[in-house]
């Protein structure tokens, strides 16, 4: 004889409602700290291609202004990865949340401040020395914000999920992108002198009202129980940076390399704006709504290239896209230098579309290689040090370029070797998609 139980089902406690929906409200906090942290770095990149060697840089000919605007944007990166050592001790040390709170306020205040900096006409060179400090500023801030984000949802999120949740912090990426360039467009659309003397301000200003937002949204979430877990054992390392490089510098190693296909990234929102107008005559709204359509591209691909490593692993999803990318470089740059609008649109849709792929799971894919105790310094490095080549893309590819309609070769080549590396370094990885959140980082896993 079999007994029934018509004991009725038990309804979820409210502890557990609110830790069902902790995954969620992780991905939403990354996803709006991250748009605010890239917001304010890509206006500077569009600023730099575009308004910066006019404004701060006016004191020299044009072609070393441009230069100069695009040395500075790479100078960010420059400050990256001391911000990475900085940031990531003290998220390692005393919990992801506060120092992604500090990382929302200097990005913020920085990026203000450049909003109200007199120009070189007002100051003289005392403009771009302040504007190339603040730009520090910013590099400092972004070097913990990413990773900082990363470990956050990283370690809130299910085993079978951790590519998709992780995924929303990219996805700020690519809404900052956009918002970025949204705001940009009807700027760039004033008359020369309005645009040069207070048009460029406006996007600077704006990410004031960004801040509030994303400060409001991210101030109220909890610590990971991955950072409890670990404090609670007392198991935080006193100096994570020298756990690290003493454990983990083979893993350091291969996210530098790696990081290298962000070179993709800066090539398409600097250079190719800057080459494009300037060079071939393609109308600056032409390039900023290409841009704006690849992100919304890019936005609506990387959920679903997270939840195809989620089932198949984060190599296959990696590699292949960054593969893809190396490739397609050479067809973008035919179909950007043109002239065509609707070839300059399919272009950068087909790019994002593939860049998308390993966009999508390098948070998962980079975290997974580390452990608890030295994950957010870990991510941090090693991505920093390796976006330092796609800080200095822009600068490189305008040292690259050569005259006449292919001139644009050189810089396919060198950004398609940069993807190579990447792609050889991420073969070297672990498959992590199956390992327990508890066991990564662990050699035995």
């Amino acid at each position: 004889m079999t007994l029934t139980s018509t004991a009725p089902l038990r309804a979820p406690s409210a502890a557990e409602a609110t830790q069902n929906k902790l995954p969620k409200r992780a991905a939403l906090v990354s996803f709006v700290g991250s748009m605010l942290e890239y917001y304010d770095f890509f206006i500077y990149g569009t600023a730099a291609a575009l308004i910066f060697p006019k404004v701060f840089f006016a004191n020299v000919d044009p072609a070393t202004g441009t230069l100069l605007a695009l040395l500075s944007f790479g100078i960010g990166y420059i400050a990256r990865p001391v911000g990475a050592v900085i940031l990531g001790h003290f998220g390692d040390r005393i919990g992801r949340k506060t120092v992604l709170l500090f990382t929302l306020v200097l990005m913020g205040c920085s990026t203000l401040a450049i909003g109200l900096l007199p120009d070189a006409k007002t100051i003289g060179n005392a403009a771009p020395v302040i504007l190339t400090l603040l730009r520090l500023l910013q590099g400092l801030s972004a070097a913990g914000e990413q990773s900082g984000a990363n470990s956050l949802t990283l370690e809130h999120s299910a085993n079978s999920n951790r590519a998709f949740f992780t995924s929303w912090t990219l996805s700020g990426t690519q809404a900052g992108a956009i918002l970025a360039t949204l705001v940009f467009i009807p700027v760039s659309s004033l008359p020369e002198d309005q645009l040069l003397s207070w048009g460029w301000r406006i996007p600077f200003l704006l990410s004031a009202l960004v801040l509030l937002v994303a400060y409001l949204v991210r101030r109220t979430m909890p610590e990971t129980p991955v950072f409890e877990d670990i404090k609670g054992k007392d198991q935080v390392a006193r100096f994570p940076v020298v756990a690290l490089l003493r454990d983990y510098w083979r893993d350091v190693l291969r996210v530098i390399a790696c990081a290298l296909i962000a070179t993709v990234s800066t090539l398409t929102a600097v250079f190719a704006l800057g080459y494009a107008t300037s060079k071939f005559g393609v109308a600056r709204p032409t390039m900023l709504w290409a841009g704006v359509l690849g992100n919304v591209t890019a936005l609506i691909a990387q959920p679903l290239w997270a939840l195809l490593a989620d089932k198949i692993g984060r190599k296959p999803v990696f590699i292949g896209g960054v593969l893809a990318c190396a490739v397609l470089l050479f067809p973008y740059f035919m179909l950007v230098t043109s002239g065509s609008t609707t070839a300059i649109f399919a272009a950068a849709m087909v790019l994002y579309i593939v860049y998308s792929a390993p966009n999508a799971i390098w948070p998962s894919f980079y975290a997974e290689m580390f452990e608890a105790r030295v994950r957010y310094s870990g991510t941090a490095i090693g991505t920093q040090l390796g976006f330092l080549a796609a800080g200095f893309t822009p600068l490189i590819s305008a040292s690259l370029v050569g005259e006449g309609p292919n001139g644009w070769i050189p810089v396919a080549i060198f950004v398609a070797g940069c993807c190579v590396a990447s792609a050889a370094a991420a073969s070297t990885a672990r498959e992590t998609h199956k390992v327990d959140i508890a066991d990564l980082g662990k050699r035995s896993a």
